[in-house]
């Protein structure tokens, strides 16, 4: 679904109004404290955002993926990756219940989730398979005219709060000829009694829950299959382009935040009786960095562009989170670099920011695979992994 640009525009003033009322003193408590964002969601929630790209029907927007990403962008320009993750959680993961699920779940559930009083979380990365999902080991068998499923889960954001997780799970052994069928996907209840979420001491994001699930005798019915049974890796494809180019848009935000902080402090800061930034050693490197910005935006919203024209975007997609992943950390470091030895002081946020736009690097997924997909799907090389 395409949106004019006048649309879009309303989206990022409204996103902004929303956004701007937490300030960075509030995203820095929230990171050094581990505190839930949930006034700021609610903020969000109140405005319908969370179903951005949830079908009317079920009681989202239906909005197209450009105006998502614009969205999301003014969350990470003011709440960094902290404040961006806690509202893409609500639009992403429900991609594949929306895509492949029955009608009875979609309308189940899916209202409940656009209108912030269901958060549902992501359970796919195993801590033994890395990046080959084709090697999960977490297990669905049946029992009883039931699904029991065993198993372990890592990195999943949001096992803390939410009700509901998106779970990926093998209901058939692996075939080295084809290692990704024989996935299933189940959207069932978060089952404390059946799930426990240990939170991970983390480097950056702080404000956002990371665990590592244990899965132990998890029943789940028939009804909350996604799709067919040994499918599910399949379902998953349909939901990594908006997300690779969505975390470009964020990453461009957050890089946005950074550059305008660098920017205030090399005109303000006077050092030798001149402020810093007269000085072409502190000038360039910013200057450079809003170039690259620039291209990354412009990448990010031809890959926007292209998905909701429903036209193939791989590459594109994949290009926009490289290129901005990468445009995002330069800034903050540089702009770490500005501010000198102030640039440690959390009173200036510029260290936080750097944290954060440091994960990106290695998700959701890797500058190396996103390398190694131009490499072998563009160009045209030997598959390198």
């Amino acid at each position: 679904m395409t949106t004019d640009s006048n649309d879009l525009q309303m989206i990022r003033e409204s996103a902004r109004a929303l956004a701007s009322r937490f300030d960075l003193d509030y995203w820095r408590e929230h990171d050094t404290q581990g505190k839930y964002p949930s006034d700021f969601i609610q903020a969000f929630a109140e405005g319908g955002w969370l179903g951005s790209m949830i079908p009317e029907e079920y009681g989202g927007m239906g909005l197209g993926l450009t105006a998502a990403a614009t969205m999301l962008q003014e969350a990470a320009y003011f709440g960094g990756s902290n404040g961006a993750s806690a509202i893409h959680f609500y639009i992403f993961p429900p991609g594949p219940v929306i895509r492949h699920a029955s009608e009875a779940l979609k309308r189940k559930y899916l209202p409940d989730i656009a209108s912030g009083k269901s958060l549902m979380c992501f359970g796919v990365t195993e801590p033994t398979a890395g990046v080959d999902t084709s090697r999960i080991t977490t297990r669905a068998e049946r029992r009883d005219g039931r699904w029991v499923i065993n198993g372990q889960k890592v990195w999943i954001t949001n096992a803390q709060n939410a009700d509901r997780i998106l779970l990926l799970a093998r209901t058939s052994p692996r075939n080295d000829e084809r290692p990704y069928d024989g996935m299933t996907l189940f959207f069932t209840k978060m089952d404390r009694k059946a799930i426990t979420a240990t939170p991970i001491e983390k480097l950056a994001r702080n404000a956002i829950d990371t665990n590592e699930l244990f899965i132990e005798n998890l029943e789940v019915g028939d009804d909350e299959v996604v799709g067919e049974v040994g499918k599910g890796f399949k379902y998953l494809l349909d939901g990594l382009n908006p997300e690779r180019i969505v975390v470009a848009w964020e990453q461009i935000g957050l890089g946005r935040r950074a550059l305008d902080l660098a920017v205030d402090y090399a005109n303000t800061r006077v050092v030798f009786n001149r402020p810093i930034g007269k000085n072409q050693a502190v000038a360039h490197p910013l200057a450079d960095s809003w170039m690259r910005l620039q291209a990354s935006q412009m990448m990010a919203e031809q890959a926007a562009h292209l998905y909701d024209a429903e036209k193939p975007c791989g590459p594109e997609a994949n290009a926009a989170k490289f290129l901005a992943t990468e445009a995002a950390f330069e800034v903050c470091d540089r702009a770490m670099q500005t501010h000198g030895g102030f640039c440690y002081a959390r009173e200036y946020h510029i260290e936080r920011l750097w944290r954060e736009a440091r994960l990106l690097k290695i998700a959701p997924v890797s500058q190396e695979m996103v390398l190694n997909y131009v490499s072998e799907k563009v160009l045209g090389l030997p598959k390198s992994y």
